[in-house]
């Protein structure tokens, strides 16, 4: 027990130095270099917006970008400590998010005014039933059982469900407006609430019960000082990171219309749309969630992963109700009775699998069943 242990250890000591390494690897600053260079052109007119080579290209590009801009987070988060890092890596995903459906929002193609709808449930069904079950299954291959703490597990699930019905459930059944709408007013407050839940929740995780967050071997797995990135590093990392943020938005503009496109080619419907952006955003943090939970820190896998999907709803929704009362662009919010069984499950299952502190392969396989369904119900609703 002693050597598999210090094994463990070990393991631990060396995903913080690959994480915290002091240089900046290549690919990370040339990946939103060069986005900056193919928006650079695209705006000044000197390549065609339309030709099959250029979305391509931005395709490529966006990609990643999204992964840059996480790494630069991640190492963000390395430097501030833990809860501060998932904080951080999750606004960084959010706002990701947000500029993805803003953009679609804003060009004004058929199911625009679903996307923010179909994206934050897709985000939320990813995270609760994708990343987590995936995290729960491989973890529990390796290390059998896992442990976390109940009451930052427990906090985090009532905000998010309190969120979820607000933003996905509520509209169906309010009377000033017709379902799946909000009206102004109602809009207005759900976004005010959002902003208040979210800083509240992120109140409690960094300041008022920060012990509720972190695993309680945190300290015996923390990374040496020598470990984590210089002053100089991090500088050049958050620099790096609102540059790659930049990159993205721009770059899922130009995309928003190949994407509706390649959707409706496919004969897959336009809510699957959401599905697409969800996926691309969450791919680098679900990857980083797996790792940790390989490493038997899933405190870390599921601050990762449930403050995605608090922020996904608590910042995203008020952010486009901005954009809606300002565009007048009617904004539907309320998820189809299908869905809506699918939510209430993950929700229920997510509360018995996060309320008893420890994890089996069974908990996780549950998870991914639904995860598949919602894949199913997407295509074919």
């Amino acid at each position: 027990p002693g050597r598999e242990a210090r094994r463990e250890h070990e393991q631990r000591r060396g995903l913080m130095a690959h994480i915290s390494h002091n240089t900046i690897p290549v690919w990370s600053w040339m990946a939103p270099a060069l986005a900056c260079v193919l928006l650079a052109l695209k705006f000044s007119g000197l390549v065609p917006v339309d030709h099959i080579a250029v979305l391509l290209a931005a395709a490529v590009f966006l990609g990643a970008s999204v992964f840059a801009s996480v790494h630069h987070a991640e190492l963000l988060a390395v430097r501030l400590g833990e809860p501060f890092g998932s904080i951080l890596l999750a606004i960084a995903v959010t706002v990701i998010e947000i500029g993805l459906i803003v953009s679609i929002m804003a060009s004004d193609t058929p199911g625009s005014m679903t996307v923010a709808r179909d994206t934050v449930f897709s985000a939320v069904m990813i995270v609760m039933n994708g990343i987590i079950g995936l995290c729960m299954v491989l973890g529990a291959r390796r290390h059998h059982e896992q442990e976390f703490q109940i009451k930052g597990a427990s906090s985090a699930l009532a905000v998010l469900g309190t969120l979820a019905v607000f933003a996905l459930v509520l509209p169906n059944y309010v009377l000033t407006a017709p379902g799946p709408f909000y009206s102004q007013i109602q809009m207005i407050v759900i976004g005010v609430v959002s902003l208040v839940l979210y800083g509240t929740f992120v109140f409690v995780q960094t300041v008022g019960h920060r012990d509720y967050f972190i695993a309680k071997d945190e300290d015996d797995a923390a990374p040496n000082v020598e470990d984590q990135p210089s002053n100089r590093t991090s500088i050049i990392s958050l620099v790096l990171l609102l540059v790659s943020l930049t990159a993205v938005v721009l770059l899922s503009k130009a995309l928003s219309k190949p994407i509706d496109q390649t959707v409706a080619a496919l004969g897959l419907p336009r809510a699957f749309v959401g599905v697409v952006i969800a996926a691309i955003v969450l791919l680098p943090e679900g990857i980083a969630s797996v790792r940790a939970a390989l490493l038997n820190r899933l405190q870390n896998s599921i601050n990762l992963a449930v403050g995605s999907a608090i922020a996904s709803i608590g910042l995203t929704i008020p952010a486009v109700a901005i954009v809606s009362l300002s565009s007048e662009q009617p904004l539907a919010l309320g998820i189809n009775p299908a869905n809506t069984v699918l939510l209430v499950l993950t929700l229920f299952m997510g509360t018995i699998t996060l309320g008893t502190g420890r994890t089996t392969v069974l908990q996780g396989v549950v998870h991914l069943v639904i995860f598949t369904v919602f894949l199913l119900i997407s295509a074919v609703p």
